[in-house]
């Protein structure tokens, strides 16, 4: 199960404060302790800095890189940023993301491909959303077409159906694990990923509708996950269902887990 470790994001008012500042020991510790905790990438955005973004973003990837030595996911809404970051990088990293929006695609699928770097591909197009299983899969399929089109590999991409609020669509989360399972199923060779918070917004403990949703995800064949590594309880829901799943040989993952204090 890949981890994409989601902490160091403009969005969260301490990361944007520790850029603004230049504070380059409190993003080393986002990234070591997303490291520590099990992250296999660590995500880097700096997408709120609107016009400055590309500046912000190689101080951090430069930052994050002095601290571990994980692939990155380059996170930004702006392919020209995504693409003057690629020379910056030590390993191979993850793109996060496409969408079926024409324009995106012609712009980030030639950089995946360059780069030979994984990527995100969001179900979602430039004026629709998809919010039945159907709708998601259909959507996965066509990425699946433009990414092989691409020549690139299809266990290079990661879709992520994208989950929508319940508190709005109390059916999102079933059609998203439906689509979970059809999309592992129907396209052999690539993956699922999923941003966990979006199923919870407005609604209370959303800690506890998250932990829920992704123990039922990946009983859905879900290989990959946006997430706080660093939340024990989370982490440990995580490794409890790789477990029951028989995706953790012996259950020495949950073993482990639990023995280096990772599980509460």
């Amino acid at each position: 199960m890949l981890i994409i470790g989601e902490r160091i994001n403009a969005s969260r008012e301490s990361i944007a404060k520790a850029i603004s500042e230049r504070n380059a020991a409190f993003i080393r510790n986002e990234a070591e302790i997303q490291a520590g905790a099990g992250a296999g990438y660590i995500d880097v955005n700096a997408g709120t800095f609107v016009g400055e973004e590309a500046e912000h973003l190689q101080w951090v990837i430069e930052t994050v890189q002095e601290a571990i030595d994980l692939p990155l996911c380059i996170d930004s809404p702006d392919p020209a940023v995504i693409k003057a970051m690629m020379p910056l990088v030590k390993k191979i990293p993850m793109i996060n993301s496409i969408t079926l929006e024409t324009s995106r695609l012609e712009s980030i699928l030639p950089i995946v491909a360059e780069h030979q770097a994984k990527v995100i591909g969001l179900c979602q197009s430039g004026d629709a959303i998809a919010d039945t299983a159907e709708a998601k899969v259909k959507m996965a399929g066509q990425l699946v077409e433009k990414v092989e089109g691409s020549g690139i590999l299809l266990d290079r991409l990661y879709i992520d159906p994208l989950v929508y609020p319940l508190a709005t669509n109390d059916q999102s989360a079933l059609a998203t694990l439906n689509a979970i399972e059809k999309i592992m199923k129907e396209f052999p060779g690539v993956h699922t990923t999923c941003g966990l918070t979006n199923v919870s917004y407005g609604l209370p403990n959303r800690k506890l509708v998250n932990r829920t949703f992704l123990v039922s995800a990946i009983g859905r064949g879900l290989d990959s996950v946006i997430m706080d590594p660093t939340d024990k309880q989370l982490f440990g829901a995580l490794k409890a269902a790789l477990t029951i799943s028989g995706k953790d040989e012996f259950c020495m993952q949950y073993i482990s887990g639990f023995r280096e204090g990772k599980i509460e």
